[in-house]
């Protein structure tokens, strides 16, 4: 289980994080009977459950861990890939500008390894939704084995194994992204399944891809465009070494966002 919001305890079944004094953490699940083998000693589950969340938690030889529920931030950087996922950088900045909340309906297209997937079945809550649509099935499987991980599959988030060149099934949604290398070739079908003022938003490499999306979105009158980069850059925080860290996440894509208009449905009827 992600987060249980009920209790200020470990227990077993829950997502823990052990982290040490220099900064290694241990992502994991605990299970009755379990044990955690790592260089700095051996820990069993059993001495975590129960315990206080920010308890400190010994290895058999002595070695201090912490104990937390790990950040949504964490559970992104450790999801199991095939591909590139999109950054936790990136990420908080799409839900801005998506505008999604509890109760929200989203539709992703390309499930990829599932990390938006998690975040936004976080954000959408219990009365949200979330629609993904692959034609990966093997991508979508490693999908679905990620949000189990969290206690987030089921009702809450549909993965649909289908190509979009014929559209969504569901309209009036509140908001769609697309992770896709050709996302101008989906405006049409987004601005029909979008309701009118919903948000649209895309993540692209290249700036040719980029200036194609342009010329689409002003087509189907896209309102409120906006294309931008998020940089983050990392200090040591260290009182007697306070600089900059060696290495930053700088680019890792071009993000794009825009609005619909009821002018923007009229021409897709137009173009029909």
């Amino acid at each position: 289980m992600y987060c249980n919001k009920n209790s200020n305890f470990a227990q077993s079944g829950d997502l823990i994080q052990l982290s040490s004094n220099n900064h290694k953490s241990f992502l994991f699940q605990l299970e009755a009977g379990g044990v955690l083998e790592t260089h700095r000693g051996i820990i069993s589950h059993d001495d975590i459950i129960g315990s206080e969340w920010g308890t400190c938690v010994q290895s058999h030889t002595g070695k201090i861990f912490y104990l937390f529920q790990p950040c949504i931030d964490e559970l992104i950087k450790t999801t199991k890939r095939n591909t590139q996922i999109i950054y936790p950088k990136d990420i908080g900045y799409i839900l801005l500008k998506l505008n999604i909340f509890s109760g929200c309906e989203v539709i992703e297209a390309g499930s990829g390894s599932g990390a938006l997937t998690q975040v936004l079945a976080i954000a959408v809550g219990e009365s949200g939704s979330v629609t993904s649509y692959d034609v990966r099935k093997e991508m979508q499987n490693l999908a679905v084995k990620n949000l189990k991980r969290l206690n987030l599959n089921g009702e809450r988030v549909i993965f649909k194994n289908q190509n979009i060149e014929n559209g969504f099934s569901e309209k009036e949604v509140d908001a769609i992204f697309l992770d896709l290398p050709n996302p101008y070739d989906y405006i049409p079908h987004v601005v029909q399944s979008l309701k009118s003022g919903g948000y649209f938003g895309t993540l692209l490499p290249t700036t040719n891809q980029i200036v194609k999306l342009l010329h689409v979105l002003r087509r189907y009158k896209i309102m409120h465009v906006e294309v931008s980069e998020i940089l983050i850059r990392h200090y040591q925080a260290i009182s007697e070494k306070f600089r900059p860290k060696d290495r930053m996440v700088a680019h890792t894509g071009y993000l794009i966002f825009g609005r619909t208009t009821k002018q923007s449905k009229n021409q897709v009827s137009q173009c029909e």
